[in-house]
């Protein structure tokens, strides 16, 4: 494929994403802005409420909003291929009908709001598959065969920040009512609510923004999580929403290169051999400090305690 191609397909596949973005807060939210997900229902009609671990919170997120991604792949020309395994990036492959040399790859992130103006995740590997691309390892199509890479942003605002699992609350709904042939059919004390009354129940998260990136464009130049070889997003959530990274007006190829020798490349400094985990350092190193004022740089996007 050659460039001209490429970037063409990139543009396109953006601007329908953006388009996708747009339209899935109302999918999720109530009239308020609360999470319409209010909990689970057994088989015995008693509906769960969940916490707001994380964890738990962004699996429900990802079935939630899948049937909608399923029918915007289909509407724009593209299958979905979903990661066979449950670490493999990307989550979802999309591969265009009429050319299938055409993949994009696409990680759903969720995360909530830190405070009024920063969130941030990682935003995959910057080892194996990234390093080797031509390689299939934990990766469903190796690296260099997609066209761009992509994540959907999901941020969010949590109701109760406790993730104690023990505060599950249970409900009848009084329309689903039934009796019981065996008394161990019901569990734990319920609250008795209306099928008109679900919405009154309290959802774990609210105030959703939703929004598409390029992943080079929005990723850091610190690791996202302790020692895990995983790259760190930016962390304010306009620089997010706006694809402004530190990469950002570098381009994509120092991106990779960078996140590619990270912690590997080493620098003399104060008469010290340093391993090279900032973009400052790497572009000295590779003697490029006439580059330093296109480094996007602010103190939101340094790593927070």
């Amino acid at each position: 494929m050659n460039l001209k191609d490429k970037n063409k397909y990139k543009s396109d596949f953006k601007k329908e994403l953006d388009k996708f973005a747009d339209k899935l807060e109302k999918y999720v939210s109530t009239d308020n802005g609360d999470w319409t997900v209010k909990g689970f229902i057994d088989v015995y009609k008693n509906i769960y409420t969940i916490s707001s671990d994380t964890k738990i919170v962004s699996k429900i997120l990802e079935i939630h909003i899948f049937p909608q991604i399923l029918q915007f792949a289909d509407s724009i020309g593209y299958n979905i291929i979903l990661a066979e395994k449950q670490n493999w990036y990307p989550d979802l492959t999309f591969v265009k009908k009429d050319n299938e040399e055409v993949k994009f790859a696409l990680d759903i992130k969720t995360t909530f709001r830190r405070n009024d103006k920063t969130a941030g995740f990682t935003l995959g590997s910057h080892g194996g598959y990234f390093k080797e691309r031509d390689k299939d390892k934990n990766i469903q199509f190796p690296y260099n065969q997609y066209t761009g890479h992509y994540c959907l942003g999901v941020i969010y605002t949590r109701t109760d920040v406790s993730d104690d699992l023990a505060e599950t609350e249970i409900y009848q709904v009084q329309e689903l009512q039934e009796e019981y042939e065996t008394p161990n059919k019901k569990v734990g004390e319920r609250s008795v609510t209306t099928v008109k009354n679900l919405k009154s129940i309290t959802s774990v998260i609210k105030d959703f923004e939703f929004f598409a990136a390029e992943k080079w464009k929005i990723a850091s130049d610190r690791q996202g999580s302790g020692n895990t070889a995983n790259i760190g997003s930016v962390l304010d959530i306009e620089d997010l929403k706006n694809e402004n990274g530190i990469f950002s007006k570098l381009g994509e190829e120092w991106f990779d290169e960078y996140w590619i020798n990270y912690g590997s490349a080493t620098i003399v400094k104060d008469g010290k051999p340093t391993k090279i985990t900032t973009l400052k350092d790497f572009l000295e190193f590779k003697g490029r400090t006439d580059l330093w004022d296109k480094i996007v740089s602010k103190t939101s996007n340094k790593k927070t305690k």
